[in-house]
């Protein structure tokens, strides 16, 4: 059993390459042999990552500005083996983004979302540079959010077939139970209400689109080979 697991530890490793196709094959192969061997992600933990970070993202949202921010830190935090949680001031109106999950795991899901939440922050820059001259703020406002939404939407509707056309990803990248456990009294976001309809349909279908076919693997890929670069 000892060589199996060194196996499949090799694999795991190899399943965080940069490069989008070796890190699928290695993740299914890693996938295959613990599921025949009844083995648990657990498992291949070191010690080191046993301990679960709690801490914020860096991003605040309100109710009125960025309400998609935590939408779309559950959507990458579930994909990226963390639990998104919300820190908030009593009385205040701005909510903090947090993550909580294994070390390695937090770094990596953070960087994703954050890599994530900047790209909608430009799609919104060009949004309110193109109509500034013709919309009120608030107007901008929704048009901006509901680009958001769109994203969240999309993003999500991508993880979805990437799990249906390979099932064999959804034990590796499951929520630890730890981490669940250690988020299950933090306070978790209420659906919100997108609004998305109407005249704000196009900005929403815009974010749809764009969230879609965004690739948050080769945004990490891409930021690693630029550390590698400056190093």
């Amino acid at each position: 059993m000892s060589a199996i697991k060194d196996k499949i530890t090799r694999l795991l490793a190899l399943s965080q390459s940069p490069e989008e196709e070796e890190a699928k094959a290695a993740l299914l192969k890693a996938r295959e042999l613990m599921a025949k061997h009844k083995l648990q992600p657990e498992d291949f933990q070191k010690e080191q990552k046993k301990k679960v970070v709690m801490a914020r993202a860096g991003v605040t949202y309100t109710a009125m500005t960025d309400p998609w921010a935590m939408s779309l830190a559950q959507i990458v935090g579930e994909r990226y083996c963390c639990e998104a949680y919300k820190s908030k001031v009593p009385k205040a109106k701005r909510a903090d983004v947090c993550f909580a999950g294994f070390e390695d795991d937090f770094e990596v899901c953070k960087r994703i979302y954050l890599y994530a939440y900047s790209f909608v922050q430009s799609k919104c820059l060009r949004i309110r540079k193109g109509n500034q001259r013709w919309h009120r703020v608030g107007e901008i406002r929704q048009m901006c959010n509901a680009y958001g939404w769109g994203f969240c939407s999309g993003l999500s509707a991508a993880f979805k077939e990437q799990d249906q056309a390979h099932q064999e990803w959804g034990l590796v990248m499951a929520v630890p139970q730890a981490v669940r456990d250690v988020t299950a009294k933090m306070t978790k976001s209420r659906p919100v209400k997108a609004q998305v309809g109407g005249w704000l349909a196009q900005y929403a279908r815009a974010g749809y689109a764009e969230g879609k076919k965004y690739n948050p693997t080769r945004q990490l890929g891409a930021a690693s080979g630029q550390n590698k670069a400056s190093a």
